[in-house]
């Protein structure tokens, strides 16, 4: 990590931020789960045979084995998801319609999130500061379906980018979209392996947002670290 006054004299240059969804802006820890029990609830009701067959574990055991024959899904979960409802269905001699009602299921419980209570206003602050302001995802939530496409200028996923953090390809579909050079540009997030180091591999400032206040993994460097909202506001001279 870079010291402070490094740090300070970094952000000076910056006139555009994106910011990673999950565990960024809301605490994702249970809602991915609990859309998952969601999920199971509704095959249990309505295609029975699958939850003869398979448990949660078993579900997503199935997923990670779809992965690895298919490591080009890791830039769709959505496809990723659809594609091991379709093989449940097979093997529990049910056809493929289940597929995107199950997926509907899922996503909506999946988009039942909590904002982090820093969040709104440090948007807004951030936006009537004149920043471009962007989402990098490598899920399937949508701000515009979470009610908060107004606070952002544009919104990326690994889905639509067709690579997944840490691919440098979404942070430079970022500065095109921001219309930035990559020094101009600074990615707030949480993950080591994906925010972090995608945005060092990309060469645009890193900020790590480490509300858990979690230790630091080697090797993989940051410009500067905050906690909350606030203090980035604060990093940014907007406090």
């Amino acid at each position: 990590m870079a010291d402070k006054n490094t740090a300070t004299n970094t952000m000076k240059h910056l006139r555009a931020l994106t910011f990673d969804l999950d565990n960024t802006l809301w605490d994702n820890r249970d809602v991915l789960m609990a859309a998952e029990q969601s999920l199971y609830g509704w095959l249990g009701r309505h295609y029975p045979r699958i939850r003869e067959h398979y448990c949660l574990e078993d579900m997503c055991s199935l997923r990670q084995e779809l992965l690895q024959q298919n490591p080009e899904l890791r830039h769709d979960v959505s496809a990723l998801r659809k594609d091991s409802l379709q093989v449940m269905a097979q093997r529990c001699d049910y056809d493929d319609s289940l597929v995107e009602p199950a997926f509907a299921v899922f996503l909506e419980a999946r988009h039942r999130i909590t904002l982090y209570s820093d969040v709104e206003p440090a948007l807004q602050r951030l936006r009537t500061a004149g920043y471009c302001l962007g989402t990098l995802t490598n899920g399937n939530a949508d701000v515009q379906r979470l009610g908060l496409g107004h606070l952002f200028d544009f919104s990326l996923s690994a889905e639509i980018v067709g690579k997944a953090k840490p691919h440098p390809r979404m942070f430079e579909e970022a500065c095109r979209r921001a219309r930035v050079a990559p020094a101009e540009l600074a990615h707030i997030g949480d993950e080591a392996g994906t925010d972090l180091a995608g945005a060092q591999n990309a060469g645009v400032t890193v900020i790590w947002m480490n509300r858990l206040a979690v230790i630091a993994e080697p090797g993989i460097p940051y410009h500067a670290e905050v906690r909350d909202m606030q203090q980035l506001l604060a990093l940014l001279g907007l406090d």
